[in-house]
């Protein structure tokens, strides 16, 4: 008789060992300077408000005027009277764009009589402009912005490419006075209420410079000690 032996069933084969990647070293990084640079960052790209005070000097870079002379908000301001308006428009002698500007061209008179000077703000090249101002016989500037600086600057760069229809106001001091979007005559109609509650331009001129002897000329011409 035949005796029959039972196979030992084959050892399972040994699993493989999963090869870890060691982690790459990172380079070492000071936690406070990219705190730092992570809120500088945010500071340059806060879009003021009204009443917020911006930094002339360096606000919005540099642009060009339709004649192309280059220039900067500062410039602007230094050059003008009371303060500078921008108008924005998306695109150079489109339909919304040319009333808006026209509006801004028949009211002017109104509209600097308080000493702000009026400019129109958009992204279009100097020759588009330049153009679009012989036209409509617009006697303001008009700025050309086609890296969007200032435009983003203000708050009224439409993303990811373009710009929003506005308006922005700022004083000689860097006091923002108005900062909105709107139409065409939403954007006249906003200027006008800034220039209502202002002095207009005669009435500056026309005050007296207060100086500090006036009143001691005055006590000594009324025989006063």
């Amino acid at each position: 008789m035949v005796e029959l032996r039972k196979r030992k069933a084959p050892a399972n084969p040994p699993v493989p060992e999963k090869k870890t990647k060691a982690p790459k070293p990172q380079p070492d990084v000071d936690v406070d300077v990219a705190a730092d640079v992570d809120v500088d960052v945010k500071k340059s790209s806060k879009v003021p408000e009204v009443d917020d005070i911006i930094d002339i000097e360096s606000f919005g870079g540099e642009v060009q005027t339709n004649d192309g002379e280059t220039t900067s908000l500062k410039k602007l301001l230094d050059e003008s009277k009371a303060g500078v308006v921008f108008f924005t428009y998306p695109k150079a002698s489109t339909p919304g764009c040319t009333k808006q500007a026209c509006l801004f061209r028949d009211n002017h008179t109104h509209l600097t009589s308080s000493g702000l000077s009026i400019y129109g703000l958009s992204g279009d090249s100097p020759k588009a402009n330049t153009t679009f101002k012989t036209r409509q016989n617009l006697q303001y500037p008009l700025l050309c912005d086609p890296q969007a600086n200032l435009i983003a600057a203000i708050g009224l760069k439409k993303s990811p490419k373009g710009t929003i229809r506005g308006v922005f106001a700022v004083d000689k001091k860097g006091k923002v006075l108005l900062r909105e979007s709107g139409g065409p005559d939403a954007t006249v109609d906003a200027v006008q209420k800034i220039v209502a509650n202002a002095p207009k331009l005669e009435e500056k001129e026309a005050e007296p410079e207060t100086k500090p002897d006036d009143k001691d000329e005055k006590d000594e011409a009324d025989g006063s000690e």
